[in-house]
């Protein structure tokens, strides 16, 4: 998502990186972006699964809904839409389905990824362009799309500034950036550490032995997440303060800059809820465990919105912000 170690376009020959061994992830630790490229390669084929992705109302809605907190509906499609750091394609697909965007161009580090999204693509019954690409070396021309997306993207990029001035280039003059899902500082913190403890408590008393047999994941399962979870510790590489990530977009040059929270006791549900699922054997929760859990964030995300005019917005999870390209 952040970057890459060429311009190479890889997807033309459906390329995919191995999984990272042990001296892959050493070697991770001391380049940045090299640890993009093997992280959200060796994530590509489960990345789905683990995060629950799909594309259907459920997903349509939240992508949909999350672009309009930040940017309002449009009233119209958006005529060509680039999704940077688009991962399997989520944001941009869902947005598609929901009538937000037309035709789709996705760019993401990992050519496992841009794999994914345009395989993702095919599925649901159209195509996209996808390009291996560096997020702060975009490879189009000036003036080639109406709006430049992203989701949970930017905390990946090395130089954000960079990055937004990629987007700005790339944008029509009046076009739109729109970024959502990213973490928050106090946010972060206070999610990743209900996440921890859940991890350790879930693989802990799943493993004992009246529940072993039924609710462990197999030993290599956990260790291969472990080994992942390494890896985000590299990859992860910003928080945001929602008025200091305005202000980043407003140097790069976007106009009309503004930014919205969301996600407090969401996300104080949702990630022990995501982690849970991971820990353990997953044939044990079910669709009814899904539903709960969906439901549960729902109702938790419209109590949310009400907290919203009280709490102070760095103590939410997901910041997002949009802005536009200035029309001179």
């Amino acid at each position: 998502m952040a970057g890459d170690t060429d311009d190479t376009d890889d997807t033309e020959h459906g390329h995919r990186r191995p999984a990272a061994s042990a001296e892959d992830v050493e070697r991770a630790w001391h380049d940045t972006k090299l640890a993009q490229v093997l992280y959200h390669d060796w994530e590509a084929g489960s990345y789905d699964d683990k995060w629950s992705i799909s594309f259907d109302e459920r997903c349509v809605s939240y992508a949909r809904d999350r672009f309009a907190a930040v940017a309002g509906a449009p009233g119209a499609p958006f005529g060509h839409a680039l999704e940077v750091g688009a991962g399997t394609g989520f944001f941009s697909l869902n947005l598609r389905l929901a009538g937000v965007l037309d035709e789709v161009s996705v760019t993401d580090i990992a050519p496992g990824m841009v794999d994914a999204a345009l395989e993702n693509a095919r599925r649901l019954g159209f195509e996209i362009e996808g390009r291996v690409a560096d997020a702060e070396r975009l490879p189009y021309d000036d003036d080639t799309f109406d709006v430049v997306v992203g989701h949970a993207v930017i905390h990946h990029i090395v130089d954000v500034e960079l990055a937004f001035r990629e987007m700005l280039r790339v944008l029509r003059p009046g076009g739109r950036i729109v970024i959502c899902g990213e973490p928050t500082r106090y946010g972060d913190r206070i999610a990743r550490t209900l996440s921890r403890a859940t991890w350790w408590a879930a693989t802990r008393a799943s493993h004992l032995p009246m529940l072993r047999d039924r609710w462990a994941r197999p030993r290599s399962e956990l260790d291969e997440s472990s080994r992942a979870a390494a890896l985000e510790a590299v990859v992860d590489l910003h928080t945001f303060d929602p008025g200091e990530l305005e202000a980043t977009v407003r140097r790069a040059g976007v106009a009309d800059v503004s930014t919205v929270t969301e996600e407090l006791t969401a996300a104080w549900f949702g990630w022990p809820a995501r982690t849970l699922e991971y820990a353990v054997n997953p044939e044990r929760l079910g669709a009814r465990w899904s539903m709960f859990a969906y439901k549960s964030w729902l109702r938790l995300s419209a109590v949310d919105r009400v907290l919203d005019r009280v709490v102070p917005a760095q103590l939410f999870y997901n910041v997002s912000v949009t802005g536009v390209k200035p029309a001179g």
